[in-house]
């Protein structure tokens, strides 16, 4: 029998954890010459411990029209800028998404009805105040007003995802000190609540941030597993997608800590499906 050396399960447990099913690595390993046996009793040690085979990955998803390296993307009443890229994961940041205008009439609009902000509860299908979240924020319905209802035809625009499919934007202020430690925005299939989340629109798909007032220092967005940080210059914004609901796509992602001044976002989370 081939030896089983202490790299090859490390390096078993390093695919494992970048997401890999254990059929892959076992087709993998057959490839690169190991014998049946010793497959089977290499991922035999782990097996009980690897993570569930992720879920297929989405072919229709949201993406602007980057063919051919745009500067300018035409969103519909807006030209808008291409600032940055990203492929792995998907992220692209836009400049002069939203006006000064638009940004002030957001804030004086939400300002009144702020709450401390909640996170969806893949536990139960309901929301909760999570530690890990101290921002204060409020959600619009879709289409509440002619100024939502402008920025989400942009957005639809933009993104090429329809209208329907975007949950209501949610504004967030954040003051010194407030943060929101790296999270996923996709609903955790393993979790017993996420059934009863997906009946509203399915998955999430996709989020933009966008940048409503600016922090003196800090609050930056933040990539992890990339080393990304997207600074919060007013008007802009930050999009991301997921083609599944797995830490493959890369997509960790949290606020850093504002350390002088106030942050504020406005957030649009898409769905796979018409969310209700």
């Amino acid at each position: 029998m081939q030896a089983i050396t202490p790299e090859l399960r490390q390096w078993i447990q390093s695919q494992l954890a970048a997401g890999h099913s254990v059929a892959t690595l076992r087709a993998s390993m057959h490839a690169a010459g190991w014998r049946d046996d010793a497959t089977d009793m290499a991922l035999a040690e782990l097996e009980r411990g690897a993570p569930a085979e992720p879920p297929p990955r989405r072919t229709e998803m949201p993406e602007p029209r980057l063919d051919g390296d745009p500067l300018y993307l035409d969103a519909g009443d807006r030209r808008v800028q291409v600032m940055q890229t990203l492929a792995q994961p998907r992220v692209v940041v836009f400049g002069q998404l939203l006006s000064h205008e638009e940004c002030d009439g957001l804030i004086e609009a939400a300002r009144a009805r702020l709450a401390r902000s909640l996170t969806v509860e893949t536990k139960t299908g309901g929301e909760a105040v999570n530690a890990d979240r101290t921002s204060d924020g409020m959600f619009f319905q879709r289409g509440e007003s002619e100024l939502v209802s402008r920025i989400e035809a942009r957005i639809a625009r933009l993104l090429n995802w329809p209208v329907e499919r975007g949950e209501g934007l949610q504004i967030l202020r954040y003051s010194p000190g407030a943060q929101y430690r790296p999270h996923y925005d996709y609903f955790d299939p393993g979790e017993p609540g996420t059934p009863t989340i997906l009946r509203r629109g399915g998955q999430r798909v996709g989020t933009l941030v966008m940048y409503l007032q600016e922090p003196e220092r800090g609050g930056a967005t933040t990539f992890p597993d990339v080393g990304l940080a997207v600074a919060p210059v007013r008007g802009s914004g930050v999009f991301f997608s997921y083609d599944r609901p797995h830490p493959s796509t890369k997509t960790l992602h949290g606020g850093a800590p504002v350390e002088a001044g106030e942050k504020w976002v406005a957030t649009k989370w898409l769905r796979e499906g018409e969310f209700k």
